[in-house]
């Protein structure tokens, strides 16, 4: 409501160069996902580039690393690779634990679900952070909430004292990205009522829509048609209060399901994870990635190396590729337009210096002290 002009216009400055100092930002960003190793982090990356370059190139529309696969024209999804990834290798995991599982019984009360006041303390500054990084983000078209989410959580993880924490329960590292997703939503709307821009699929949907009531999203929106525009300002309002008292009276619901034994959790979840593969494309391919991608992820989590890493480069690498050809289409294959404008060149040296950090951080804890 109060910066939306400003910030569409600064979207509107976004050009090919400058998404792809973005998204090599995010690249770079990646190196704090390894755990301790931003070595692990960086050969996970360097696999879901690989993985991004399989299909169709949109550039000249030759196959490339598809060795004669239909099914590999269109690409790696990255549905079924991130619920093989993230869904099925848990499964895979879990079943480790299920025998010290069976032997705990998970004793929780609605009240322990609620956050404490020492969470809420932890908690504030990356709520603050992240719905500051979604909300940018969101204005930026086709970014999305998934890159929003993601950046949230590595900026958290990069910031934090104790970052090994991240991954076993640290309230920061849900709080950012959830607050990067909600905000991301909301963003996106900004460059579609303002410029008619969408922002993600959400929004492309939404533009079909308005269309088909005869509106015209862009700057002339607020003033042919106010009401309509402050209304679907008012329900945003309206739905986040509805998704906070719908989700508050549900909490024991929620705690009723944390008592599920294991036994009977893993099919369910294994029959969602199918499911969810298969919908996407409509295609036992899917299944079949789903399958063999939840077996290296469940090798990566024992080897720590990062399936976070490796799902976001895999989003990121085409989006990386498409806008350098670009760019370099623009330049007549000049490197120097990443450097002559200001906004791609700080965020090309913003990535450097994000990429390098990491070594640094090592290089001094493999530093034996001085002195006696």
């Amino acid at each position: 409501m109060v910066t939306a002009p400003r910030l569409a216009r600064a979207a509107l400055s976004f050009g090919p160069p400058e998404y792809f100092a973005l998204t090599l930002l995010g690249l770079a960003m990646l190196t704090s996902l390894g755990g301790g190793s931003p070595l692990k982090a960086a050969v996970s990356m360097l696999i879901g580039l690989i993985l991004g370059t399989v299909g169709v190139d949109v550039m000249t529309g030759s196959p490339r690393f598809t060795f004669g696969s239909v099914e590999l024209l269109s690409g790696i999804d990255f549905l079924p690779l991130s619920i093989a990834l993230f869904g099925f290798s848990e499964i895979l995991a879990g079943s480790d634990e299920a025998a010290e599982a069976r032997r705990t019984r998970v004793h929780v009360r609605v009240r322990d679900v609620f956050p404490t006041r020492d969470d809420l303390r932890a908690s504030r500054g990356a709520i603050a952070r992240g719905s500051t990084i979604g909300f940018l983000t969101g204005t930026l078209p086709g970014a999305g909430a998934t890159l929003a989410s993601f950046a949230a959580y590595f900026v958290e993880k990069r910031i934090a004292r104790e970052p090994q924490r991240f991954g076993k329960g640290a309230i920061e590292g849900v709080a950012a990205p959830e607050s990067a997703n909600n905000a991301a939503s909301v963003g996106s709307m900004v460059p579609l009522l303002t410029l008619g821009l969408p922002g993600g699929t959400t929004t492309a949907v939404l533009v079909g829509a308005f269309i088909m009531w005869g509106l015209r999203p862009g700057p002339m929106l607020f003033e042919q048609n106010p009401q309509f525009v402050w209304g679907l300002i008012a329900s945003m309002y309206v739905g986040n209060v509805m998704l906070a008292l719908i989700n508050i009276f549900m909490i024991p619901l929620f705690v009723r399901l944390l008592r599920t034994p294991y036994e009977l959790l893993v099919p369910i979840i294994l029959t969602l994870c199918i499911v969810g593969a298969f919908a996407a494309n409509n295609r036992m391919w899917d299944v079949g990635l789903l399958i063999v991608f939840g077996v290296i992820g469940y090798l990566m989590k024992r080897l720590d190396y990062s399936p976070a890493a490796l799902v976001t480069a895999l989003v990121l690498g085409p989006l990386a590729e498409n806008a350098f050809r670009q760019s370099l289409q623009i330049s007549e294959g000049a490197f120097s337009i990443f450097l002559t404008r200001p906004i791609a060149a700080g965020l090309i040296a913003a990535a450097m210096v994000a990429l390098l950090l990491p070594i640094v951080q090592q290089l001094k804890v493999a530093r034996p002290p001085t002195g006696a």
